[in-house]
């Protein structure tokens, strides 16, 4: 028993040395035809002569040792930019100099408050070779010089050609040819649990990669704390820092999903991200046209609840009185707006939209943005516990709101 084992020393040693699980494989061969080997021993130099098993291709980048991570930042690196973007910003005079008293001593000899310059950092991704950029809106917000860096250092002045405030969308265009771009995925069958790589600037540390998962898909603007954007937004726990607005979200596959957009700030752990479905929709607007016109009807409205009902039929005794738990509950209808030209009113209940059943207001927003500028929605309500049909022709959103 001792010599077999030092045998066995003898063939791990030479595996150790020159790998070769070959001649311990043929070694295993003759000690096997070996009478005084039990059924255990031969076993054991069985498993020995064994080839490892290989590390699956998918794990690995060619040359490197490497995973999909990596893959996936390689991929898409090159397409992600700096964004610095700046605006004067006049100094205001403290109320103080424009009491009566300091312009007795003074007279019209007060200080003038000098301009200075505030300044952002964001991300970008270059969407078209060309030059064309994409990035949020609030990156760009007002200012008077975009200043736009490659990740191979080369830097551009960039030229803003819209912006879209609602789904907080912007394209910048800089002249720049044979610019490397990322290929585009489909956020529409995202899952939870599935993973979420985000590359940008954040605080300024150029190409910062994080990694998380999709924790959630379609989160309303008022869940996400910013009611004022038409955004169903893709939730993900990859760090989001300031300075990653504009930058893509990215999949296992190296694909883009989203554009990262909006983190909390009492949140620890949760960004958010428009999905390139959508962000798409609205550059290819922005290129083309300059603008983008979203469909409007002009309301303003609230999710119907055993809860609510209670509290507004007290509030509300004297106006209109709430008899359902279910529906979405008109509270305002803007003056001159496509809804009240149709005839809809304050205490109206939205049950039906294109005969689609609605519960929420996220439902509603969906079916009008869904729709085109002046066309023809079929709204069936509850008025007063009466149905009826409205027909409600949309309108553009107003830039003054």
């Amino acid at each position: 028993m001792s010599s077999l084992f030092k045998q066995l020393t003898v063939y791990i040693s030479l595996l150790a040395i020159g790998g070769s699980l070959g001649l311990l494989g043929s070694r295993y061969l003759l000690a096997e035809k070996q009478d005084n080997i039990s059924e255990t021993e031969k076993t054991a130099l069985r498993s020995l002569s064994q080839k490892p098993t290989a590390t699956p291709v998918a794990n690995l980048v060619s040359g490197h040792n490497s995973n999909f991570i990596t893959a996936a930042v390689e991929k898409v690196g090159p397409a992600v930019v700096r964004i610095d973007a700046s605006r004067k910003v006049s100094a205001q005079l403290p109320e103080t100099f424009d009491n009566p008293f300091f312009r007795y001593f003074f007279g019209d000899d007060l200080p003038i408050p000098s301009e200075r310059i505030q300044s952002g950092t964001g991300s970008g991704l270059i969407l078209i070779s060309d030059g064309h950029l994409l990035t949020n809106a609030h990156v760009i917000d007002g200012a008077d010089v975009v200043q736009v860096t490659l990740k191979d250092g080369r830097s551009f002045q960039g030229r803003v050609l819209g912006s879209d405030p609602l789904t907080d969308v912007a394209v910048v265009k800089i002249d720049a040819t044979d610019l490397p771009t990322a290929v585009l995925g489909n956020s529409n069958n995202l899952v939870p649990g599935q993973w979420a790589i985000a590359i940008g600037n954040p605080l300024g540390l150029d190409n910062t990669v994080t990694v998380g998962i999709i924790s959630a898909t379609g989160r309303s603007s008022s869940q996400v704390g910013i009611p004022d954007k038409r955004v169903r937004f893709i939730q993900t726990d990859a760090a989001i820092n300031p300075g990653n607005s504009g930058g893509p979200l990215l999949n296992e596959q190296g694909e883009v999903i989203g554009i990262n957009t909006a983190i909390r700030a009492n949140a620890q752990g949760l960004g958010f991200a428009i999905p390139i479905e959508t962000a798409k929709r609205i550059a290819d607007s922005l290129i083309a046209t300059g603008k983008v016109e979203h469909p409007y009807l002009g309301i303003q409205m609230i999710n119907l609840s055993p809860i609510a009902r209670e509290e507004i039929n007290e509030q509300m005794k004297n106006d209109f009185k709430i008899t359902q738990d279910k529906g979405v509950l008109i509270v305002q209808v803007i003056p001159n707006s496509p809804a009240q030209k149709a005839g809809l009113r304050r205490g109206d209940i939205i049950q039906k939209i294109e005969g689609k059943e609605i519960n929420t207001t996220e439902e509603v927003q969906d079916c009008v943005e869904a729709s085109a500028v002046g066309e023809v929605l079929q709204l069936q309500i509850n008025r007063n516990g009466q149905q009826q049909k409205i027909a409600v022709r949309t309108g553009a959103y107003p830039s003054d709101r």
